[in-house]
């Protein structure tokens, strides 16, 4: 699937407020939907490319030998869950955020794992 098919179905998650494909090196968005007045996905894109920066230097820091798979974080109303893609040289993870109340966490990790395994770049 292309990239605006795969970002159409993260969308498709119950309580899906945006998502967004980054280039983890630039923190620029390679594709977005939604988000709005609700989020701006390109601050989102970018500042989510520092989180995860600064956990794989603590990663390093800690001398664990692994690679993250995601990176949840939990707000009061949402979450914010991001996907590293593993596509070799090219580093980009797939950001998504939701609405906490209307979502099933576990189902938007596996809808992403999903996407991430059917994504053509």
């Amino acid at each position: 699937m292309n990239i605006e098919a795969a970002l159409s179905e993260a969308m498709t998650i119950d309580g899906a407020i945006g998502a967004a494909l980054v280039d983890y090196e630039s923190g620029m968005s390679l594709g977005s939907v939604g988000g709005g007045r609700e989020l701006d996905l390109e601050i989102a894109a970018a500042a989510n490319t520092e989180v995860l920066r600064a956990k794989a230097r603590a990663l390093e820091a800690l001398r664990i030998e692994d690679s993250i798979e995601d990176v949840l974080i939990t707000l009061e109303r949402q979450y914010h869950l991001i996907r590293l893609l593993d596509r070799g040289a090219s580093r980009l993870f797939l950001y998504l955020a939701l609405d906490r109340s209307r979502s099933n966490l576990a189902l938007a990790r596996h809808t992403l794992r999903n996407v991430d395994a059917h994504l053509a770049l």
